[in-house]
């Protein structure tokens, strides 16, 4: 496949996964889209159905060969993990805890925050739980970020 042809089925993938679009996403990746290739704005598939807590599209981008650790960079940053940590899917952070992502990676190359800070910082108890489970540490900042009330 020519580089032009792949660099538009990325973009076209990467749009399904964010408008949840799951037979699309299906159709694209048979036609050979890469689900680890980012759109021309640095966003991997993977990241944009796990930070719309999209369960089946995420599902199927892992079973297509998506890397569960890739992060997404320039316009959206940040790891699929971490962004579905942030907004409580704790059924996408099942799904990519279960195909092997890092419960510990955090953003940013490894600078920025970690799943657990994440899913604390925005109180989704069920999500740090599936974390913690997996095997994620705790650090002095992630347990002073559940303690410090929203907004401060």
């Amino acid at each position: 496949m020519n580089r032009r042809r792949r660099k538009k089925l990325s973009g076209k993938l990467v749009e399904a996964a964010a408008f949840q679009e799951v037979g699309t996403v299906r159709a694209l990746v048979r036609a050979g889209a890469d689900p680890n290739d980012a759109d021309t704005h640095g966003t991997t598939p993977l990241y944009a159905a796990a930070v719309g807590g999209a369960v089946e599209i995420v599902a199927c981008l892992l079973e297509a060969g998506a890397l569960p650790d890739v992060e997404s960079r320039d316009l959206t940053d940040g790891t699929p993990l971490c962004a579905a940590a942030a907004w409580g899917h704790a059924d996408v952070v099942r799904q990519l805890l279960a195909h092997g992502a890092d419960p510990d990676l955090r953003e940013d190359d490894g600078e920025g925050r970690s799943p657990l800070e994440w899913a604390r910082n925005g109180q989704h108890a069920k999500t740090a739980e599936l974390l913690l489970a997996a095997g994620a540490q705790n650090s002095d900042e992630t347990v002073r970020a559940a303690a410090t009330p929203a907004g401060w």
